[in-house]
């Protein structure tokens, strides 16, 4: 294992290596992860597989018949003393996610509301006013974890996780909020729905978000949802 200053690196099995840097989840770890992405979508080297970005880390997946651990180890480290210096963070885009709030779109909503002694409404104009960080992208394809959201709306998970929950369900769990992309389990608190697809198959990159994306959620109406729904073929 090599540490330095600000990162780590350890195998994962014999063909995958994970640069972790430290132990906190915060923006600007967040940057430095964004910055290996950016590096590795733009240079590639021999015996690369692929790469998957997390909170606080990057495991990048190779052919070890093709680059040895010393030497991948070698080359990334290399890697990171420059990117370090000036890390070249692309531009984040900002997607705007519609949501229907509360009644069976949101059947969680009022509980959220009342847990922290605060109106339903109150509730929504505080989901709606944040900017959120895209930080990664797991547990289910397209599904963002976002960073960001008011601490005064935040709400324990369900203790029975519901056996069923829609495609564009947005809840809250802890101080964390998200979007299930596609029809699951969970156990997240629903306060509301979007009709927008986060995954699609039929896309040319599936997943609309991505690690780095920011997201602002803009109320709508069930009317608006409806229409959303029929333009997007859904």
């Amino acid at each position: 294992m090599k540490k330095t200053n600000s990162y780590t690196f350890y195998p994962l099995g014999d063909s995958a290596i994970v640069i972790q840097f430290r132990d906190q989840i915060s923006e600007a770890i967040h940057q430095q992860v964004r910055a290996v992405a950016a590096y590795l979508d733009e240079f590639s080297f021999e015996g690369f597989i692929e790469y998957t970005p997390a909170f606080t880390s990057v495991t990048i997946y190779y052919q070890p018949w093709v680059i040895s651990y010393p030497e991948i180890h070698d080359l990334l480290e290399e890697m990171l003393i420059q990117l370090m210096d000036d890390p070249p963070i692309p531009p984040a885009a900002v997607i705007e996610i519609p949501v229907v709030y509360g009644g069976d779109r949101g059947p969680d909503l009022e509980f959220v509301a009342a847990h922290n002694q605060l109106s339903s409404s109150e509730v929504i104009a505080m989901h709606t006013a944040a900017t959120y960080l895209v930080y990664m992208i797991g547990f289910a394809p397209g599904f963002p974890y976002l960073g960001g959201m008011n601490e005064k709306i935040a709400a324990p998970r369900k203790e029975q996780p519901r056996a069923k929950i829609a495609a564009g369900a947005v809840g809250i769990a802890g101080q964390q909020t998200g979007i299930y992309p596609i029809e699951t389990p969970g156990g997240w608190q629903i306060i509301g729905q979007s009709p927008v697809s986060l995954f699609d198959l039929n896309r040319k990159v599936p997943a609309l978000l991505k690690a780095g994306d920011r997201v602002r959620f803009v109320a709508i109406s069930e009317i608006e949802f409806m229409k959303i729904r029929r333009e997007n073929g859904n």
